[in-house]
């Protein structure tokens, strides 16, 4: 992996790790649905314009069918699962969940791609779900309430999606530009979730600090992260670019105590110093 694809690849932890402290402070207020569907929208708008600018065609006749299955398993589903563990989940331990997408990754990119799974991606993943579970403890076993335990599910399905995803995108669509795969599948995502709106709540008003939460998360956690999340895909392909979750509970943490006041205890930063070594097996040759 060169220098510009480990900066994206930080960078786009950092981005991602912020957004599941949009989500907490967002979905209260304006709901599970509304909260995937507007972040959608306004960053596949944000993504559309964008190509505009660069004038990349995005060939919606052609392609509209491929943008639609990826929007819908790469973000449909996952933004609304994770905007639905908001409810319940401390933003550290969706972080934290969120990481098992490599492993996903990894197994599918076997079965799909004919990537080798070898002795030392083997090992990668293991001290990465050894610092995952290091760093959640005794919480997720110890807890009985079904909306927890809901939410850990909702999580889990969300990394399966992400994991599925990079795979499409790789047989279906590798031949397109990064930025076409972006806006495409965003804007195709948003009108997968459009029906759902007419059977929820919608808030009458909002404040300026949610508002500018949707914002950040629309235009800075979703439209920037996905132009970085594509090009890594089409740089260094799905499992590499999978190993981004496994930075990303660090920045949540981070985050988290910054913003929310969730603490950070010895064992997350022993969790995290596992995890940046089982990334560190998984990405290097």
């Amino acid at each position: 992996m060169v220098a510009a694809d480990v900066v994206r690849l930080m960078s786009l932890a950092a981005i991602w790790g912020s957004s599941f402290i949009f989500m907490r402070i967002i979905v209260p207020s304006l709901g599970p649905v509304p909260t995937a569907f507007y972040r959608l929208l306004i960053a596949g708008c944000f993504l559309v314009a964008y190509c505009q600018f660069k004038k990349v065609s995005l060939q919606w006749s052609k392609n509209w069918k491929k943008y639609l299955v990826i929007g819908a398993v790469s973000a449909s589903l996952p933004f609304f699962l994770y905007a639905f563990a908001a409810l319940h989940l401390p933003a550290g331990y969706s972080a934290i969940l969120n990481s098992t997408t490599p492993l996903f990754g990894a197994v599918f990119s076997a079965i799909w791609l004919n990537e080798k799974f070898t002795t030392k991606k083997a090992i990668g993943m293991f001290l990465g779900v050894f610092g995952v579970g290091l760093i959640t403890g005794v919480d997720i076993v110890n807890s009985f309430d079904p909306l927890f335990v809901l939410s850990v599910v909702a999580c889990l399905v969300a990394t399966i999606c992400y994991g599925l995803s990079g795979i499409i995108v790789k047989l279906n669509a590798s031949h397109l530009p990064s930025i076409a795969i972006s806006a495409g599948s965003t804007m195709m995502a948003s009108f997968v979730l459009l029906p759902a709106m007419f059977f929820v709540n919608q808030p009458q008003s909002l404040s300026s600090q949610i508002l500018a939460g949707l914002l950040a998360l629309a235009i800075m956690c979703s439209a920037i992260a996905y132009l970085l999340y594509y090009k890594l895909l089409e740089n260094v392909g799905p499992t590499k670019s999978y190993t981004v979750t496994f930075i990303i509970p660090i920045f949540g943490m981070i985050w988290a105590y910054l913003f929310l006041g969730e603490p950070i205890t010895v064992q997350m930063i022993l969790g995290g110093v596992l995890i940046g070594i089982g990334t560190r097996f998984v990405i290097k040759k």
